[in-house]
């Protein structure tokens, strides 16, 4: 659980509980059909060989050629290595969350998925937490020990207090920071003003992917009389009347408006989503966004 009222007990058996999780999950489905969807970033040099007949003629070297008397030609292998960055909001708005476990914990344990996927894949996992500022930032890096401490990070790393919620420095950072392309993960249930602007130089830059994380309470109002709701991160509140029929039937039509505006501009930048609603299994979402970007290569 994060926030202070975790021991380091308490998160230290949650990281481990993740850890057993999505491990399993890696090995059983996940992990092959991360390595068969993303292939790398194209080629790279490997060495020179001679010319031999049926060869591309365009891949003559012709200084080399020049030099040994001889044609030779570029040699080139797949490059295989991938680096998969981790951008996950931590703002208030992420602790949200009933008894079974906080947006957060849910953000962990899916960002443990692609982690562990792409470490069995031999791909390089980096890390960066934000609020409307980046907090936390962990470089690309390989590897179990790696992983662990990013799950903890996500579990346990404070957010600035009074910060809100906005991934504009965040995406500007990896824009600025990631020479080559890389495959960004970006987990957030998207609260915050302009969501989608700030995604649009990332998006160009590099292969990025939206992960919502809901609460369904969020979704639709209780019959529950008079509450005290609190913004979690202004700290604002405002007492609302949910024994009224319209005071519900508005709150859940603007919600879905709101998230239809959301999707509708995520799909006009070709970003893809996947959905992931606590107390629900997210694995279909997972699995479909697979066969979808395969769909797309062959």
């Amino acid at each position: 659980m994060p926030g202070e009222a975790a021991t380091l007990t308490e998160i230290l058996n949650n990281v481990r509980r993740i850890e057993l999780v999505t491990r399993g999950i890696v090995r059983e489905s996940i992990g092959g059909e991360y390595q068969s969807t993303f292939k790398g970033q194209g080629i790279d040099f490997d060495d020179f060989r001679e010319y031999q007949p049926g060869d591309e003629v365009r891949s003559i070297d012709w200084n080399v050629t020049a030099r040994m008397g001889i044609p030779f030609i570029k040699k080139f292998v797949e490059e295989r290595e991938l680096t998969v960055f981790l951008a996950v909001d931590i703002s208030g708005s992420s602790m949200f969350g009933g008894v079974d476990r906080s947006k957060r914990e849910l953000a962990a344990e899916v960002a443990a998925l692609f982690a562990f996927s792409a470490s069995q894949n031999q791909d390089k996992v980096g890390l960066l937490l934000f609020t409307d500022r980046v907090e936390f930032y962990l470089p690309p890096r390989k590897g179990g020990t790696h992983n662990l401490r990013i799950i903890r990070e996500i579990l346990q790393h404070p957010a600035t207090e009074g910060a809100g919620s906005d991934p504009s420095t965040a995406m500007t950072t990896l824009v600025n920071n990631l020479r080559r392309r890389a495959l960004v993960i970006l987990l957030s249930d998207f609260q915050f003003d302009n969501a989608v602007n700030p995604l649009r130089t990332a998006s160009i830059k590099h292969d990025l992917v939206a992960v919502q994380i809901v609460d369904p309470r969020e979704e639709a109002l209780p019959d529950a009389g008079r509450l005290l709701l609190e913004d979690p991160e202004t700290g604002e509140q405002v007492i609302v009347d949910t024994s009224r029929k319209t005071v519900r039937e508005a709150y859940a039509k603007r919600r879905l408006e709101w998230q239809e505006e959301l999707d509708a501009s995520l799909r006009a930048l070709a970003v893809d989503k996947i959905l992931v609603r606590s107390g629900e299994n997210y694995l279909p979402g997972i699995h479909a966004f697979f066969k979808s970007r395969k769909a797309v290569l062959h």
